[in-house]
C-alpha cells in the first residue's frame, strides 16, 4: 500500500462517516413510503439484490471479472455477515415500520452502539471510559425519547421486532471486523447485499408476501429507487469500508445521529409529531456522539511509544508469505 493511500485513509473516514450519518437517517423515511404499498421483506430483497447487481457490474467494468474473485471461506463469512446485517437487521426494520413510526424505529435502532461496547468487553477489549460514558449518555437520550414515545407511537410487536433487528445488525457489525472478509471492501458489499437480498426474498415469499404491481404507488417506487442508489450503493458501501478502516465504537455512532435525521424527516414529510422530549433527547444523543467521536479520534492520533534505546531487541524471522 502506498504512503498516499495510507495517509488518505483517516481523511476518508470523515467523508464516509457523514454519508452514513445523513443518508441512513433518511432511509427510515424511504422505508416508510415503500412499505405503504409494497411487502416489507420482498421489497427489501429487491432493493439489495438490485444494488448488488449494479455494484458488481461497475466493479467488473473498472477492474475486470477478477475483482470479484474471493476464496470460498471468505465468501461464506461474507454471506453470513450480509444475512445478519441486511436480512435480520435492515429487513426487519421494514416489518417493524408497519407497526411503528419511522422516527421511533430509528430511535430504537440507536441501541446498536451499546451492544457493540458489550461485545467488546466480552472479548477483553476495554474501550476508554469516555467512550463508555458517551455510549451511556447517548443511551440516556434514547431512553428518554422511547419512554416518552418520542415522535410517534408504536405497538409492542413493532418495538420487539426493531430491537431484534438492532441485535442482529450489531452482531453482524461486530463479526465483520473479526472474520476473514474479502480484501476489497466494495466486493464485500456486493456479496453481502446479494446474500442478504436473496435471504430476504426467500423469507418474504415463504411468509406469503406478494408484490401486486398495479397497487404499488409512485411514492413507493421513488422511495425504493432512493433506497437502492443512496441507501445501499452509497451508504452501505461506505459503512462496510468504515468497518475495516475505523474503530467499531466510532462507526457505531451513526446510530445516534440517524434518529435525529429520521425524526426531523418524519415530521417534515410523514406527518409524525415532535415534542420537547424529541429536542431534549436529540441534544443528549448528540452529546453522546461527541464524547465517543472525540475519544476515538484522540486514541487514533496518539503516537505509539518509542522503544527504550537501552533495551536491545533481537530481530525475529519474517513471517512466510
Amino acid at each position: 500500500m502506498s504512503a498516499q493511500t495510507t495517509d488518505s485513509r483517516p481523511s476518508f473516514v470523515w467523508v464516509a462517516l457523514p454519508i452514513v450519518y445523513v443518508v441512513w437517517g433518511s432511509t427510515y423515511l424511504g422505508i416508510h413510503f415503500v412499505v405503504q404499498t409494497m411487502p416489507p421483506l420482498v421489497s427489501a430483497g429487491m432493493r439489495f439484490l438490485a444494488a448488488a447487481i449494479v455494484l458488481a457490474v461497475v466493479l467488473v467494468i473498472r477492474g475486470g471479472p477478477g475483482v470479484l474473485r474471493v476464496p470460498w471461506r471468505r465468501l461464506g463469512t461474507t454471506a453470513a455477515v450480509g444475512v445478519l446485517l441486511l436480512t435480520g437487521g435492515n429487513g426487519m426494520v421494514g416489518v417493524a415500520e408497519q407497526y411503528i413510526s419511522s422516527g421511533l424505529a430509528a430511535l430504537l435502532v440507536a441501541s446498536v452502539p451499546l451492544w457493540l461496547v458489550v461485545f467488546r468487553w466480552s472479548t477483553g477489549d476495554r474501550p476508554p471510559m469516555t467512550t463508555i460514558g458517551g455510549v451511556l449518555v447517548g443511551f440516556g437520550g434514547l431512553a428518554l425519547l422511547t419512554l416518552t414515545r418520542g415522535g410517534g407511537s408504536g405497538s409492542p410487536l413493532g418495538v420487539a421486532v426493531i430491537l431484534l433487528a438492532s441485535l442482529s445488525w450489531s452482531i453482524g457489525s461486530f463479526l465483520s471486523a473479526r472474520l476473514p472478509m474479502p480484501d476489497n471492501p466494495v466486493a464485500a458489499s456486493v456479496y453481502e447485499m446479494a446474500a442478504g437480498g436473496l435471504a430476504l426474498l426467500a423469507l418474504g415469499f415463504g411468509r406469503g408476501e406478494t408484490l401486486q404491481l398495479g397497487k404499488v404507488s409512485q411514492a413507493s417506487w421513488l422511495a425504493l429507487a432512493y433506497l437502492i442508489i443512496f441507501g445501499s450503493l452509497v451508504a452501505f458501501t461506505s459503512y462496510v469500508w468504515l468497518l475495516g478502516n475505523a474503530p467499531i465504537s466510532l462507526v457505531g455512532t451513526y446510530a445516534y445521529v440517524n434518529p435525529a435525521v429520521a425524526v426531523l424527516l418524519g415530521v417534515a414529510f410523514a406527518g409524525e409529531h415532535a415534542t420537547w422530549t424529541i429536542l431534549l433527547g436529540g441534544l443528549i444523543i448528540i452529546l453522546g456522539v461527541g464524547l465517543v467521536v472525540s475519544t476515538e479520534r484522540r486514541a487514533a492520533a496518539a503516537p505509539a511509544p518509542e522503544p527504550d534505546p537501552a533495551i536491545e531487541i533481537s530481530p525475529e524471522p519474517a513471517d512466510s508469505p
